[in-house]
């Protein structure tokens, strides 16, 4: 059990990344970016040397380790240890007022453990070594308000002591980063086409109505993976995005798509489903946004997620709570237009952040209708597992308080390699060349922003 948190008022900064570079070489460090000052987002949170370690490997065994407790063996299934580590902690005795993290969990929840959640054996190849889930249990963080202007650490006197020497420390050097050799795709223009048509052929016999299908690109590199981050963040800053590395391994988020968050009870999840690149001319932009606004084809693709994931939700919300306040809006970013949809609900415990999680993973925008034959899918038809790509990456903290984002626009980085994948979903009426440049033009910022 660790002594009470207080809240500590630290210097503003637009900006989180100069605060973070002082402590990304911290075990554990990992960092949940608005993307500001230039997205939409309003709290930076950042933390490392976590109380506890959880990771769940290729074959779903969980492991915990820590040197602050005595850690059962056995776990029922793969959310019980992170509920055991909730528990750990003590709610803070403070008012922490609108900062969405007082202590908890903070990591990512991959793809993969979704799959093996909803008991769908998979034909296919890890690609990547990264472990199903890499979660911590963090006791402290600095919290960066944009809406407010302020800046926090939130930490028990022992800890505020070490994080303020940690910040006083001069910045490592970072290596320089470089690819080795250039992006390369898993699947040809022709490959993809069978496998487009693979799908048609399972949506006109009636198996499902979409299905998310992906393709993966890959390239080597060498140096800092943090660089590479900065360079992706400035290319197209996004709202959800994130960073941890540790050994020869690294995420790098810059998804524009929340998942599931909760606050005091109340739950929200915004999917997006319906994309097109940004116009080279202001006159271009605004036709291709139009020709979105106005595409029957990817309205109906939104409204059968949005269909989903009021089902998801209403699992564990209360009867009667789930809304839709916002079908088919438009949001824009540096690279691409999304039709973005919001759903509503409220926990029966605001405690009950977790539970959500569990039965809504992995999020129905990424995997098609319905999901668990659309992920039986998914897993046939594409050639690897997906590791980090569309689970999610997020904290849950002891209130109740959870954010967790839909891992698109995501770089895995394994032993000297980078995978991202792109991918979009597909209906009865989609073209496969229409659906073929879509999957490329989501990623083509990111991957032009490191050749």
């Amino acid at each position: 059990m660790t002594s009470a948190i207080t809240l500590t008022a630290l210097p503003y900064l637009p900006d989180p990344l100069t605060t973070f570079a002082a402590l990304r070489q911290r075990p554990g460090a990992v960092l949940l970016d608005s993307g500001r000052p230039v997205a939409n987002g309003r709290f930076d949170i950042m933390s490392s040397d976590p109380l506890a370690m959880l990771e769940i490997d290729v074959n779903g065994h969980s492991r915990v380790t820590s040197d602050q407790f005595d850690v059962p063996s056995d776990w029922p299934d793969a959310f019980a240890p992170q509920q055991w580590l909730l528990e750990q902690l003590p709610i803070p005795s403070q008012e922490m007022g609108e900062l969405p993290f007082a202590g908890g969990l903070i990591g990512y929840w991959s793809y993969d453990l979704g799959r093996e959640q909803q008991s769908i054996a998979s034909q296919q190849p890890c690609v990547t070594t990264l472990p199903q889930a890499r979660i911590g249990l963090y006791d402290w963080c600095i919290t960066f308000d944009h809406h407010t202007q302020q800046a926090w650490l939130v930490a028990s006197d022992e800890r505020r002591a070490q994080v303020m020497r940690w910040l006083g420390h001069s910045v490592p050097v970072a290596t320089p980063f470089c690819l080795t050799a250039s992006f390369q795709a898993e699947l040809s223009r022709a490959d993809y086409h069978r496998r487009f048509h693979a799908v048609q052929d399972y949506i006109r016999a009636g198996d499902c109505y979409q299905i998310n299908l992906a393709q993966r690109f890959s390239a080597p590199y060498q140096g800092d993976e943090w660089q590479a981050y900065l360079r992706l963040r400035h290319a197209t800053p996004t709202p959800f995005s994130g960073f941890m590395a540790w050994h020869d391994k690294a995420v790098l988020s810059l998804s524009p798509e929340r998942f599931i968050r909760c606050h005091e009870g109340q739950v929200e999840t915004r999917p997006i489903k319906g994309t097109r690149p940004r116009g080279k001319t202001p006159e271009a932009d605004r036709a291709l946004a139009e020709e979105l606004l106005n595409s029957r084809k990817d309205r109906a693709e939104n409204v059968m997620i949005v269909d989903l994931l009021r089902n998801d939700l209403g699992r564990i919300c209360l009867p009667g709570t789930i809304q839709v306040p916002q079908l088919c809006h438009l949001e824009s970013y540096p690279n691409v237009h999304h039709l973005v949809s919001v759903i509503q609900g409220k926990l029966p415990d605001p405690r009950a952040a977790l539970a959500l999680l569990a039965a809504a993973f992995p999020g129905g925008s990424i995997t098609g209708a319905p999901k668990i034959r659309a992920m039986q899918i998914i897993d046939e038809l594409e050639p690897c597992q997906r590791s980090v790509y569309c689970g999610s990456l997020g904290y849950v903290d002891v209130r109740g308080s959870m954010d967790t984002s839909i891992a698109i626009r995501t770089m895995v980085a394994d032993a000297g390699k980078l995978h991202v994948w792109g991918g979009g979903g597909l209906v009865a009426d989609s073209q496969v060349d229409e659906e073929y440049t879509e999957t490329q033009d989501k990623i083509r910022h990111l991957i032009g922003a490191l050749e």
